[in-house]
């Protein structure tokens, strides 16, 4: 896989859908956990989700289980709990994994792309982002840490 449209992803549904369909927006990809000290973010990027929207932003959510099982309910479960808590309308996908073995191809293109401090390409810890141009370059990972609000500017650079 040499493009970020190349690869298809589970939708909480069971189906398929290829991220080829957002080709020509900005995406914003993260691992998410629904039971998570950086779980609030959700309401960050929702708000960036809804304010960048009509610009080309798409949030794409991830949920993952792989840190301390922070997310161990069904995709049904998580994306009925992102949608009562905290009104998320962006995209949420089917659980995945982000290391090992098991990692999702979408993750391991991710991560080589856009390793991380000193050049790793473990992810950390849940909500660690990935900033995707309207080209589908890979352009920059942000650490858990960074808040949807912390980023925003970064986000808006890339927009029309």
């Amino acid at each position: 896989m040499t493009s970020i449209y190349d690869f298809e992803c589970r939708t909480v549904g069971g189906g398929t859908r290829s991220l080829g369909d957002y080709r020509g927006k900005v995406l914003l990809i993260v691992n998410t956990a629904s039971k998570c000290g950086f779980t609030p973010q959700f309401e960050g990027l929702e708000r960036l989700h809804e304010k960048y929207a009509a610009r080309g932003l798409v949030v794409l959510g991830f949920p993952c289980n792989q840190f301390a099982g922070q997310d161990p309910g069904s995709d049904a479960e998580i994306l009925d709990f992102c949608q009562t808590k905290y009104d998320v309308k962006f995209p949420m996908f089917a659980k995945v994994e982000v290391n090992g073995s098991g990692a999702d191809p979408l993750y391991r293109f991710l991560k080589k792309e856009a390793p991380g401090l000193l050049g790793s390409e473990a992810i950390k810890w849940n909500f660690t982002k990935f900033l995707v141009d309207r080209n589908g370059k890979v352009v920059e990972r942000f650490a858990p840490k960074d808040t949807p609000q912390a980023i925003e500017e970064r986000i808006a650079e890339l927009l029309p």
